[in-house]
């Protein structure tokens, strides 16, 4: 981290591969923490969009970019991220942070690529591979994931085919370009796309359908609702064999990170 110079930059959100290999030895087997080096975190205007100032310098990424939401309804929300911090700088408590992070400094540079990655699940989305058995599971997997299925075909236009199963079928071609039309028709163009595609990818990568991450992007379902469809069948599971705390907190954090993904989702598109 530096205060000097332009702005604040850092690497705690680095993950580990883009670390200085000789940093991460001397730091092997500890646990970084940086404590807060900043009175007052606040959203102000800026090039192309709402920069975070850490007492007045800007806010830097990772790749020592400039951090400039496209709005500043999204901005204050990160600002308030970091105004919220304690003593010491805890990235964990920062999802929309490390996804406009990610946003910035990685889904800028290859829109079509990441488009392409959350489309491919088109092809073999969560929602379209039912059990057979038990019958408990088969009607709760159809209570979630049928309304989802009416989405795809009345809101995206694509006609799903339904799996009993894990054997993979493929997709209509048409239904998979059509998700795909979909994807691309709500991350559109402009400042607010690579933080829109990025919240979309997360939701899409969280939970294994790219139908679960276009409705919750699109607002016709909530955050909850979303996550919750995706752990259907491991509900199921927690309610015959029950679970571990490791196991819960891990769910705990994914629900958080779908949280976010889901509120970036939505400010940047007030852009």
């Amino acid at each position: 981290m530096s205060s000097t110079g332009e702005g604040f930059e850092h690497d705690l959100f680095v993950g580990a591969k883009e670390r200085n290999p000789q940093r991460a030895a001397r730091q092997a087997g500890e646990k970084p923490r940086l404590r807060r080096f900043f009175k007052e975190a606040v959203a102000a205007p800026a090039a192309g969009g709402f920069a975070i100032l850490l007492d007045g310098k800007p806010l830097r990424t990772p790749a020592k970019a400039g951090f400039v939401a496209p709005n500043e309804a999204l901005a204050q929300a990160v600002a308030a991220e970091w105004e919220g911090q304690g003593e010491y700088i805890e990235p964990a408590a920062m999802p929309l942070t490390r996804l406009a992070n990610s946003a910035i400094d990685g889904v800028a540079a290859r829109m079509a690529e990441v488009e392409a990655d959350a489309a491919k699940y088109a092809g073999s989305d969560l929602i379209c591979y039912r059990a057979g058995e038990p019958e408990g599971l088969a009607k709760a997997e159809a209570e979630a994931w049928d309304p989802l299925l009416r989405f795809a075909r009345e809101k995206c236009g694509a006609r799903l085919l339904l799996v009993e199963g894990l054997i993979h079928q493929p997709q209509p071609e048409t239904a998979v370009a059509a998700l795909a039309a979909s994807i691309r028709a709500y991350v559109g163009d402009g400042p607010a796309s690579p933080f829109r595609l990025a919240a979309l990818h997360a939701m899409t990568a969280l939970s294994g359908s790219c139908v679960i991450a276009l409705a919750v992007a699109t607002g016709e379902i909530g955050a909850d609702a979303g996550f919750d469809a995706a752990q259907v069948d491991e509900d199921y599971q927690l309610r015959l064999w029950g679970a571990d705390s490791e196991a819960l907190a891990r769910r705990e954090r994914r629900r958080e990170e779908m949280h976010a993904a889901a509120q970036m989702s939505w400010l940047a598109g007030r852009a």
